[in-house]
């Protein structure tokens, strides 16, 4: 299994509005919007720093409920194998793949979809994966029986899941591929 991470290749990967003060994520959230404004990133709501937030402390209690290691206030984001969907988001848009034997699965939470559509109280469908975290053998049995999302929902028509959010909890790998970036 491979992990992707997409980003805009001027800003380079891994750089997370979560890990800046409300104000400064907002204000570059608005620079995007304004700069930018036909790629995905700046159709997202007004309060979409809040709801990210609000869904990060959700899934950072719920993982530590299970058991899993948290070394971070807000998680990485990656997704399990490519999207196709998620590779056109960005203006300059590129990726880095890494092997998921590279991870300390104790680090790595996973929602079957976006975690802001899993854990949204709008999204009230009864599919068996909402408003659940999973952690890796966990998620191993869903797409198991549902597939990748990507494979049957890249557009989008069947509802908000068109990949599995992966939660990356730890700098450890996360940090040598920045560096490797950034050479």
């Amino acid at each position: 299994m491979n992990l992707y991470h997409y980003f805009d290749k001027c800003i380079g990967p891994f750089e997370s509005i979560s890990d800046m003060p409300i104000d400064e994520a907002k204000r570059v959230l608005n620079e995007i919007k304004n700069e930018k404004p036909n790629v995905q990133c700046a159709k997202r709501q007004d309060t979409y720093i809040e709801d990210r937030l609000y869904y990060e402390s959700i899934i950072r209690e719920l993982f530590i409920k299970k058991g899993g290691r948290v070394e971070r206030q807000s998680p990485h984001y990656m997704v399990v194998e490519h999207s196709p969907w998620l590779s056109t988001w960005y203006e300059n848009s590129t990726y880095i793949k890494i092997p998921i034997e590279e991870f300390d699965i104790a680090t790595l939470s996973f929602t079957y979809g976006d975690s802001h559509p899993t854990f949204s109280p709008r999204v009230n469908d009864g599919k068996e994966y909402r408003k659940k975290l999973y952690v890796y053998d966990e998620i191993l049995e869903i797409i198991n029986k549902y597939g990748l999302p990507q494979g049957w929902n890249d557009d989008g028509k069947f509802g908000p899941e068109r990949y599995v959010e992966v939660h990356i909890w730890s700098d450890e790998v996360i940090s040598s591929y920045k560096k490797k970036w950034t050479n």
